[in-house]
């Protein structure tokens, strides 16, 4: 697998379990400057062909909205927002676009979820945004590494103190069982240590037939 197929996670024989439904989440981010990257998300709700409309030979889609943040780097405070509901099933629906407006200011990093279902759950949003918008914040995560990485003075773990490296990795405390800071990984990055390659950096290193040095 090359990391852009998608698993194989669906029934082998589409016969014995007919689709109902299908939902696609697509969230992309970009690094537009130094100190703005742009996250971009999708959600797409489709219905198998002939679903709703007897003899109709292709698959139809019944949800698709696009939401658009700019986000500055590295404080990832939302600067701008914008909501595009493309497929929407009733016309009412698009009047909701401006209230994500609200976004601006606010932080895409901690505590982001409970605010969005805070400012546009239940009657005062859309229920597909909402849950694209929790799909997109970890992806703003994922990209701060990367922002570093593609920057003018790419950063190098191994160059700067435990303070700069646990201040650096703090936005991961408490997100999952790895990350407890009551755990044994951060107690090791606490002590100092050198946090370990990402074991898919390991395997890809290892294909190339160069170090983990390298990392």
């Amino acid at each position: 697998m090359t990391g852009l197929e998608t698993p194989q996670f669906f029934p082998p024989d589409p016969d014995e379990e007919p689709l109902l439904h299908q939902r696609e989440y697509t969230v992309r981010a970009y690094r537009m400057a130094a100190d703005r990257l742009r996250i971009r998300g999708m959600v797409h709700d489709r219905k198998p062909a002939g679903t709703y409309i007897v003899g109709d030979t292709e698959p139809m889609s019944v949800h698709q909205m696009v939401v658009d943040l700019v986000v500055a780097f590295p404080s990832l405070e939302i600067v701008d927002a914008q909501v595009v509901m493309e497929v929407t099933p009733h016309a009412g629906c698009t009047s909701i676009e401006e209230v994500y407006q609200k976004l601006v200011g606010v932080s895409i990093a901690r505590g982001f979820t409970h605010l969005v279902r805070e400012l546009f759950g239940g009657p005062r949003g859309c229920t597909h945004v909402g849950a694209l918008l929790q799909a997109m914040a970890p992806v703003a995560i994922q990209s701060l590494w990367s922002m570093r990485s593609q920057g003018e003075q790419p950063v190098n773990l191994r160059q700067v103190s435990t303070a700069e490296r646990m201040e650096m990795m703090k936005v991961n405390f408490n997100t999952c069982h790895v990350w407890d800071t009551e755990g044994e990984h951060v107690k090791r990055l606490e002590a100092g240590e050198m946090p370990e390659p990402p074991r898919w950096a390991v395997k890809r290193l290892e294909e190339l037939g160069r170090s983990v040095e390298d990392w």
